[in-house]
């Protein structure tokens, strides 16, 4: 068993999950590991939903603790006996414990149709150390055990927490099912889902979702006032995201299956008051060739070479008339004129669509190190003919050689910014923001680059003396004149030595 499981809790929990599956790992691939680890993070959450459930049935005396009903109403997966997370915790250290899991998976599926192709049944292969999986099942086993927080809420940041590992572990394919939470977490602080219906149509593993609840509940709402609707075209980031949303208490549409966003769109006749996505950077095999004619393309045909432009149109497109969207983009997508990307962009500010363009700094995905920017799309704006344009390249702060974070106190920055702006009393900052009218972007030719609007920080005065400061800088560069001298002679002296002389 796990050691330390009368204070297993928060960090040190999800810590704790990520070391174990470290040592589970052995010769697989981060991205077949993955499904793993995650895996056994969901069934243990729905077995300790369920067993909590259970125990309310028995205490009510009605002999009602088998029945299926009294779990679905309340939106609890049922799980039937021989799949119990009590059931598995005992045979942990059974040669035959990958099968047990595997066979967990296949009750709970046929008994839940939500679930159904869902769940990973993948445990009783070979490469899969079983003494290493047994650890880890004690060490799941013991959450129950923790102090602080219910386990949804454990299991929920520990799922979080190793989708922020295995993103780092599989470097640039992380983009296909992770986007760092401090990006999410930014746009989610600056588009304001309070309630409504919130849409992303290339959903990844969910994380959009997760900080627009997390968002309502930090300001004491109800996570029930939102609905969740999203689209995901790999079948098994589809996979990740429902499960992620399960974990978190949150009923989502993710449509019947995975789906290509732009051919076969689940939430075709649905309009949303909240858009938030991280669709693909400049992707340029989308089929744009055979949608020249959708009505998504509002404002122009996107180019068949890059499907910015098509998200961005089917976005908006899916955007009711008071709706708000947030969306991550390359920074190309600022300044391209080709592929008649420029008369998109002038049709979407002379339309008076966005609400602000932040420049984000680099090195934020694991994925790539090249900065983004953040697109703020709003067919009502508080302040309309105006655009707010935030250059944050210079903030956040590194994590690693290779990481930075956008930190809690950059993200409240930005998104007081915005609130400022919307109640308009935001000031100019040079070298930070700036409030411009379309006209000020017509001016630029309809290019969005923060840096071009903000212009440069003010040079903070030192208090010296403009003479002191010249007589002390002329001392030093005689210095070191000087010292150069110096060192071109010893370096002649050192060749002749050597009957090389000068």
């Amino acid at each position: 068993m796990a050691k330390n499981t009368d204070n297993t809790a928060e960090i040190g929990f999800e810590e704790q999950i990520w070391k174990a599956a470290d040592k589970l790992r052995g010769n697989l691939d981060a991205s077949e590991y993955k499904s793993v680890i995650l895996g056994l993070i969901f069934l243990k959450y729905i077995s300790d939903k369920f067993d909590e459930r259970h125990q309310e049935l028995i205490d009510e005396g009605d002999g009602f603790e088998e029945d299926r009903d009294e779990y679905t109403y309340k939106n609890i997966f049922f799980v039937p006996e021989s799949a119990r997370w009590s059931v598995i915790a005992k045979s942990a250290h059974d040669p035959e414990i990958g099968k047990v899991i595997d066979e967990a998976m296949r009750q709970i599926e046929a008994e839940n149709p939500k679930l159904k192709n869902i769940l990973p049944k993948n445990f009783a292969r070979q490469e899969l150390d079983k003494r290493k999986l047994g650890d880890v099942v004690d060490l799941f086993t013991n959450v129950q055990m923790a102090e602080k927080g219910d386990t949804r809420d454990i299991l929920g940041r520990t799922y979080e927490y190793c989708l922020s590992k295995f993103a780092e572990a599989e470097g640039k394919n992380a983009g296909e099912f992770y986007t760092p939470a401090c990006i999410v977490k930014t746009l989610v602080e600056v588009i304001e889902p309070y309630k409504g219906r919130v849409y992303d149509p290339c959903c990844g593993s969910g994380g959009m979702f997760v900080q627009s609840a997390e968002f309502v509940k930090r300001h004491q709402g109800n996570i029930e006032s939102l609905s969740i609707f999203g689209q995901e075209s790999n079948p098994t980031t589809w996979k990740m995201a429902t499960m992620n949303l399960a974990i978190r208490g949150i009923d989502a549409n993710l449509g019947p299956a995975n789906k290509d966003t732009f051919f076969d769109d689940v939430h075709k006749f649905d309009n949303f008051d909240f858009v938030l996505a991280n669709p693909p950077f400049n992707m340029k095999d989308w089929g744009g060739k055979d949608l020249k004619n959708d009505p998504r393309w509002e404002f122009g045909i996107p180019p068949e070479g890059n499907a910015n432009f098509a998200w961005v149109q089917h976005m908006i497109h899916h955007l009711k008339s008071n709706g708000r969207m947030g969306m991550v983009l390359a920074n190309g997508s600022l300044s391209s004129q080709t592929g008649g990307e420029g008369d998109i962009r002038k049709a979407i500010v002379e339309a008076d669509l966005v609400e602000g363009i932040i420049a984000m700094p680099d090195k934020l995905f694991y994925s790539t190190g090249i900065p983004v920017s953040l697109w703020i799309i709003s067919k009502s704006k508080s302040q309309p003919g105006k655009t707010l344009f935030i250059d944050a390249r210079d903030m956040g702060t590194m994590v690693s050689r290779k990481l930075r974070e956008f930190t809690d106190e950059d993200i409240s920055k930005v998104a007081k910014a915005f609130d400022t702006f919307r109640e308009g009393k935001l000031e100019d900052e040079p070298g930070f923001c700036k409030v411009s009218t379309i006209a000020d972007i017509e001016q630029q030719d309809f290019i969005l680059t923060p840096g071009r609007y903000v212009g440069i920080k003010p040079e903070e005065e030192d208090g010296e003396p403009f003479e002191e400061k010249m007589a002390r800088l002329t001392g030093e560069i005689s210095k070191c004149f000087e010292e150069s001298n110096r060192l071109q002679e010893q370096i002649k002296k050192n060749l002749e030595a050597i009957g090389y002389g000068m």
